[in-house]
């Protein structure tokens, strides 16, 4: 499917029409993905469009830069204003956001430092990142042969460009194997995380995610999630999960800014509880709907109007 496009990206402090902003071959992100990124998203509601918890995300933006020591020369709230002028500039109402942080072009070799830092901010129409349909019917996932990055080789704590290639390898593989996405282990055989988003699991009414410290990223979709549960009145926990905890749960779905939130009805061929969407799925999923479509004042403190 072509890239849907819009009229203008923000890059090193102007807008440029799209089909201008470009760079140069030898960036050197390019080669050794030394760059990071965020994954937002904008949204219709009944009082315009509104960003959902743009200041958590800028703020990631700006950790993931500096654990890169990439200075980012802007603070959290004029990185907030860029993305509002790049959605204006752009008269869309509804839209995927990226901003990205990336080594320039100016140095060849692996060290990244003496290469310049770039900025930009890119915003065009994209529906659920797994279907609109997985929404409603759930996907099947299968754990792929690949690890995740640990902590010690490759932080999940950065949302850096680089990390993805893992990712992309289990994507692959999985789609090889007719998967609609990956599971990805961590090296000691605990759950980490999908290939772009964040697990849950719900068995015997308890909401379970992996544990930061097993390798994943700390989801901002994964913390509304846990905060909306908790607010029904679920327990909500962060613990370390195996393999077959995926096969017996009463539930399984995933988060993330991209995927939002998709039930899960199938682990390696094996039907997860009623092979649909279960009921605590289906009410965290209308909540979390509700919330970012500004529909629950309750949670109208994660939004920033356009």
């Amino acid at each position: 499917m072509a890239q849907p496009t819009v009229d203008y990206i923000w890059k090193n402090g102007k807008l440029e029409k799209w089909d201008d902003a470009r760079v140069h071959v030898l960036t050197h992100a390019l080669h050794y993905g030394s760059g990071v990124f965020e994954g937002i998203r904008c949204y219709e509601t009944p009082d315009g469009p509104a960003v959902f918890r743009l200041t958590d995300h800028m703020a990631r933006l700006k950790d993931s830069a500096k654990m890169l020591y990439m200075d980012l020369d802007y603070t959290v709230d004029e990185l907030c204003q860029i993305v509002i002028d790049t959605i204006k500039a752009n008269n869309i109402t509804e839209c995927y956001i990226r901003p990205l942080v990336f080594r320039g072009y100016g140095s060849m070799g692996v060290d990244p430092l003496p290469a310049p830092v770039e900025f930009v901010v890119a915003v065009w129409p994209w529906g659920s990142y797994l279907g609109e349909e997985a929404l409603t019917k759930g996907v099947e996932v299968g754990v792929s042969s690949w690890r995740q990055r640990s902590y010690n080789a490759s932080p999940p704590a950065i949302k850096a460009c680089g990390n993805y290639l893992n990712s992309a390898f289990a994507r692959m593989e999985a789609n090889r194997h007719g998967y609609n996405e990956a599971i990805l282990l961590n090296e000691v055989g605990q759950v980490a995380e999908g290939t772009g988003e964040n697990l849950f699991i719900v068995k015997d009414e308890t909401l379970m995610t992996p544990c930061i410290s097993d390798g994943v990223l700390v989801g901002i979709t994964r913390d509304s999630v846990m905060d909306i549960a908790r607010d029904f009145g679920y327990e909500a926990i962060e613990c370390s999960l195996v393999r077959t905890d995926l096969y017996t749960a009463d539930e399984f779905f995933m988060t993330g800014t991209a995927a939002e939130l998709v039930p899960v009805c199938a682990c390696d061929g094996i039907q997860v509880g009623e092979g649909v969407a279960g009921p605590m799925t289906l009410k965290l999923q209308k909540a979390f709907f509700k919330a970012v479509r500004g529909e629950d004042k309750a949670y109208k403190h994660w939004l920033t109007y356009v």
